[in-house]
């Protein structure tokens, strides 16, 4: 933990700082008034020695004086590449200073998830999902401010701050006025890029204080120079001060130690002198100032730049290759010359180390001054000496990033190593810089290959595109046999179909399963070309698909993972198509193992991925068997939750779970769901098709409720329009849009997109009536105007329906008929449709059927027994419908 208690001099930086430090006053008095008090976030920017680092330490007083718990942290130049570096520094000392049962006590679920990141807690096996580890961290401070109220975090240097610790930084920031704590965050204008500066930008929106600090004026130059040197100091002088060091107080604090050093006269006589004591106080004028102690002290400073943290005398001792006697006198030089202090003993965590430098100006000033071949041996030195020390492999290659290719195959493995170390921390852009890096080395032979697939699954989240090249580059190299190159096979057709280019996906997996004997390997192989092909939602699909899935599902009895994912696909695929639901059933419950997925096939097993388990769920959900679908969307929800997977993963079982609800009935709660999926979808990115599955589902459930404008609204906002993904969603998009311009009244343009669900629909071979519902939309779309076609178009639905036998498909194919008839016809078409969803689990459509057959028989008792089940769904529109008839 980074220490910010002012010493004398760092005092001086707080002239002309009132605006600032009132804005801080503020923040307290609000955090301090009640411990459920909003949080807030104060944001300070400046140049380098402007005064940031003071104004941080004044805050930790000010706070501290009423009563406040201060934690503080420092991002550093030479540290910015070690992931959770900042974070580690602010949480970790608070967390270990419990029992361990108390601090999985107070992180509750988000032990096993936050827990790796900060240190605390061994990582698992899988690799962390970032976003879930992101969402822990938050959680952390939430519950550790409940603790330590008032809690006060400082982050100074936050420019340098690594990328997880900013990610973290944007996520909290965003909501730091439920955090009931204050965040004041000191960061230079400028020097990031890409997702840091990103990040940064994220923070400074949400600041309730954005404060840029300016350079002294010159009469607070004056002041300054005569509260340091006395009163004498004559004005000509004090100017001079003020031009040379252009008003920034870190070099203005510097000098003027060094006129008291100098025992220089205060006068317009020695003002001409200033200047030469200005360079000698940074920048080559530091580097030649430390060279003046000696060689041993300027070994000393350089050993301690290279660590950049941990700087304990010892550790330094060693890499300097100096005796611990010799280590403390150079030390204790080092102190007295103001480059390094002691750290803060109330604010470091256990491997913070001894000493740390003034100002990381100095820091900087320092580790610049080491000529380039020193210090590239330098970072190769201290990777062994961290290591022997016990530190890790990831603590190590920060250092092996700065050593030159030569061929080590050490060093390869090391950097292997850190980056699975990363993995299951949930930061993979580390794990791919290591891997990069270890691929310049370059690997031996052997292991290139293996190289380029861990580096293709480090990147699969984050940059399908370059997950690509690497396991194409892989796969074209010896090195990867068995089932280490069918895994590489499957990641990259994984990652080609997350970069839009699934026919790519489905031509790879199919020609590496030609290069296979029969067996598993090349039963795995079809089954992810079958899934793949399953999934896509163009109008083209590999010829006779269909009949080569059924005929090879066929032999499967379920005894292995491959033969199960074959009978999942099958079901799938037999659903979509609208064959018998018992058949499909039954082929669902042989690739399950007592009702639940087999171990290597669950939600979190990697070697599926998601899209397999979500099919057997889907298969239930449109063939009335919506117990079975619940079971296994709720299964999916726990187990994204109890890992941690907080992004794309956890979108879609929220949106399944959503879509689960629907089909029940259950519309107020399918809504929450939907929305906790969009949710996490925004935070994903947009078209995407779990972004897709949310905002569908949503927009579906919407306009069950009768909530049309709210539904068109959604579909404004967030882009639910063509084109669509090129993977399927549930239910179908074309569908469920068309049948939102009905509801808007736009007839014309819904009629259009019905016609063209029903063109995409045909071309896939898919005549579920209930999974792709244009039919039935349409039908009534053109009962008036075309009712020829309307008519064939009910029988179409009848026979479809029929043909899959479901309760609910059934009922709403007669509830299509009985809308194009008028008399008794249509009473006796409606009650018909009741009759059927009475025994579906779908109680909207069981709703809306009873309120049509009220209205059809002019019975106030069906129509009031309608009335009663669409409230209870949640269908206002409906519940509407049914009482403006009944007070007629």
């Amino acid at each position: 933990m980074t220490q910010v208690r002012p010493t004398p001099a760092a005092s001086a930086p707080l002239w002309e700082r009132d605006e600032e430090l009132a804005a801080v006053e503020e923040a307290l008095d609000t955090l301090c008034a009640d411990n459920s008090s909003s949080g807030s976030l104060l944001v300070l920017r400046g140049e380098a020695g402007l005064g940031k680092t003071a104004l941080l330490a004044e805050t930790r007083r000010i706070a501290e004086t009423r009563g406040c718990t201060v934690w503080s942290a420092r991002g550093s130049e030479t540290l910015s590449s070690v992931p959770f570096n900042v974070v580690r520094q602010l949480l970790q000392p608070a967390l270990l200073s419990l029992m361990p049962e108390e601090a999985r006590e107070y992180l509750g679920d988000w032990y096993d998830i936050a827990g790796p990141a900060l240190g605390i807690t061994d990582p698992g096996d899988r690799q962390a999902d970032p976003q879930g580890v992101c969402d822990g961290l938050v959680a952390a401070v939430r519950r550790l401010a409940r603790r330590d109220w008032p809690l006060v975090l400082l982050i100074d240097d936050a420019h340098w701050a690594d990328q997880e610790t900013l990610r973290w930084l944007a996520a909290f920031a965003e909501h730091v006025g439920e955090q009931n704590v204050l965040v004041v965050v000191a960061r230079r204008p400028g020097e990031t890029s890409g997702d840091s500066a990103r990040h940064l930008d994220t923070i400074a929106a949400a600041g309730s204080s954005v404060a840029t600090l300016s350079a002294l004026t010159p009469d607070a130059t004056t002041g300054l120079t005569r509260a340091t040197l006395g009163a004498h100091a004559d004005a000509p002088f004090c100017r001079e001060v003020w031009a040379v060091t252009g008003g920034n107080p870190y070099e203005t604090v510097e000098l003027l130690a060094k006129v008291q050093d100098s025992e220089l006269e205060p006068t317009e006589s020695a003002a001409d002198e200033l200047r030469a004591l200005n360079r000698a106080a940074r920048g080559g004028g530091l580097v030649a100032r430390l060279e003046t102690l000696g060689i041993e002290s300027t070994r000393f400073a350089w050993a301690a730049a290279i660590l950049g943290t941990g700087i304990s005398v010892d550790l330094v001792a060693e890499l300097a290759t100096m005796n611990l006697d010799e280590a403390v006198r150079c030390a204790e030089k080092l102190r007295t010359a103001r480059i390094l202090t002691e750290a803060d003993p109330a604010g470091v965590q256990p491997d913070d180390g001894d000493l740390q430098f003034v100002h990381p100006l100095i820091a900087t000033a320092v580790y610049n001054s080491i000529p380039d071949a020193l210090r590239t041996a330098m970072h190769g030195i201290a990777a062994r000496v961290v290591t022997d020390n016990g530190q890790g492999a990831a603590v190590a290659a920060r250092h092996l990033l700065e050593v030159h290719p030569d061929d080590d195959e050490e060093l390869v493995e090391q950097l292997r190593e850190a980056a699975r170390e990363h993995l299951a921390v949930g930061a993979p852009d580390a794990a791919r810089r290591r891997l990069e890096r270890a691929l310049l080395e370059p690997p031996l032979p052997a292991v290139h290959a293996r190289v380029l697939h861990e580096l293709g699954c480090a990147t699969l989240l984050t940059a399908p595109a370059k997950t690509i090249d690497h396991l194409q580059t892989a796969l074209a190299m010896p090195g990867l046999d068995g089932d280490e190159r069918v895994d590489a096979v499957y990641r990259l057709s994984q990652a080609l179909l997350h970069n839009d280019q699934l026919e790519e996906a489905v031509r790879t997996v199919e020609a590496e399963a030609a290069r296979h004997p029969a067996g598993p390997a090349r039963l795995r192989l079809q089954a992810v070309q079958f899934m793949w092909e399953g999934i896509h939602a163009g109008e083209t699909t590999s010829p006779g698909r269909s009949t080569r899935l059924a005929e090879l599902a066929r032999t499967c009895t379920g005894r292995d993972n491959p033969e199960r994912a074959l009978l999942i696909l099958r079901g799938f695929d037999a659903m979509a198509r609208g064959e018998n639901a018992e058949e499909v059933v039954e082929l669902c419950d042989r690739a399950l193992v007592n009702g639940r997925l087999a171990p290597g096939l669950g939600w979190t097993d990697p070697e599926w991925g998601i899209e397999l388990p979500m099919m057997p769920a889907s298969a239930y959900a449109y063939t009335d068997r919506l117990d079975r679908a619940e079971a296994l969307y709720n299964e999916a929800l726990r187990a994204y939750e109890s890992a941690g997977w907080s992004g794309g993963h956890l979108s879609l079982a929220h949106a399944y779970v959503g879509l689960g609800l629907r089909r029940r009935g259950r519309l107020r709660e399918a809504e929450a769901s939907l929305r906790k999926s969009l949710a996490l979808a925004e935070r994903v990115g947009r078209r995407l098709p779990l972004h897709w599955s949310a905002t569908c589902n949503l927009v579906d459930t919407l306009l069950a409720r009768g909530h049309v404008q709210e539904a068109w609204d959604i579909a404004d906002q967030y882009g639910f329009a063509p084109p669509y993904p090129s993977t399927i969603v549930l239910p179908d998009p074309r569908s469920v849009r068309g049948r939102l311009l009905l509801a808007v009244g736009r007839t014309k343009d819904g009629i259009n997109e019905l016609e063209a669900a029903e063109k995409a629909a045909e071309a896939r071979g898919h005549h579920n009536p209930v999974l792709a519902p244009w039919a039935v939309d349409l039908t009534r779309a053109l009962a008036s105007e075309d009712p020829e076609r309307a008519a064939r178009l009910a029988t179409e639905v009848r026979r479809s329906a029929e043909r899959l036998g479901t309760d609910t498909a059934i009922g709403e194919a007669l509830r299509c008929a009985a809308a194009l008839e008028t008399g008794q016809r249509a009473v006796r078409l409606a009650e018909q449709a009741v009759t059927y969803l009475e025994a579906s689990p779908c109680q909207y459509e069981h709703a809306a059927a009873r309120v049509e057959y009220g209205i059809a028989a002019r019975s106030a008792t069906e129509l009031r027994r309608g009335i009663t089940l669409a409230q209870s769904c949640g269908a206002d529109g409906l519940v509407l419908q049914g009482e403006a008839v009944a007070l007629r």
